[in-house]
């Protein structure tokens, strides 16, 4: 008899301490709902096909491994497109469709804008790409989301006297006019990743992406000199920088980001 009190009253303990834990989860579900975490922009964001055999990566490819559960990182961008080319194929319309309320959109183009060859993705820095970004901020705000505005990360582009020469002229600066005037967070990568290839330096920085000799690499057995796109370190160290950044100019989403 006194053993069957004992197990009843382990068992009452028990189901107390799970209804407790149960409770605390609710809570904490209550505290950081589930949100979605949009990704727009070109190559340097972008998945790449095949990851474990393929040394590109994109930085938002990454992402994710920052973030808690309650986080889902949709990465939308894809090689090759502008802020046009993305209004142009549809692709800003189909995630609008599912863009809810609280959920953030990170968006950061600029690479393929300057193809002034490529009539359906090229901008005016001044004009279209400007109005484009507003677009995106605007459209992004109407469904009660968030907007934040990244500028492209740095090519490396040394010269021949160990300069770090900037490619992107004025678009990361319409970037920052266009955040400033609608007051959007705004991350300003094009910095943090000149930093991080001067860190790096001349020849560190090419781990940061596609160099490889001749027969180096099986995915490129003729050999690659890439100095636009990640290499799966490149990748990390940038979305690394983004992370930082977003603690401090996102505050909503620090509770979301995992501690080292």
């Amino acid at each position: 008899m006194q053993n069957f009190k004992a197990i009843a009253c382990l068992l009452i303990i028990a189901s107390m301490a799970c209804k407790e834990i149960d409770s605390k989860n609710e809570s904490e579900t209550e505290k950081n709902p589930s949100i979605t975490v949009y990704m727009i922009g070109d190559s340097t964001m972008a998945n790449k096909k095949n990851p474990e055999e393929n040394p590109e990566h994109g930085w938002g490819q990454v992402l994710h491994q920052f973030f808690n559960d309650s986080v889902t990182v949709d990465n939308r961008a894809v090689n090759g497109r502008s802020s046009r080319s993305f209004i142009g194929e549809g692709r800003w319309d189909s995630i609008l469709k599912t863009l809810k309320e609280d959920d953030y959109v990170f968006i950061q183009f600029g690479h393929n804008d300057q193809k002034y060859k490529s009539p359906d993705r090229y901008t005016n820095p001044h004009v279209t790409y400007r109005h484009n970004l507003i677009k995106y901020v605007n459209e992004t705000r109407e469904k009660g989301a968030n907007p934040v505005l990244f500028s492209s990360i740095v090519r490396r582009n040394f010269n021949e006297f160990g300069t770090l020469i900037d490619t992107h002229g004025e678009y990361p600066l319409e970037t920052r006019w266009v955040a400033l005037e609608y007051d959007v967070p705004f991350i300003d990568l094009q910095y943090f990743t000149e930093h991080l290839e001067n860190l790096y330096g001349v020849e560190g920085s090419k781990k940061l992406h596609l160099h490889f000799e001749v027969g180096e690499h099986p995915y490129y057995e003729n050999g690659k000199a890439d100095n636009t796109h990640l290499s799966k370190l490149g990748a990390n160290e940038v979305a690394k920088l983004a992370v930082e950044e977003l603690k401090k100019k996102v505050p909503n989403l620090k509770k979301y980001i995992l501690s080292e």
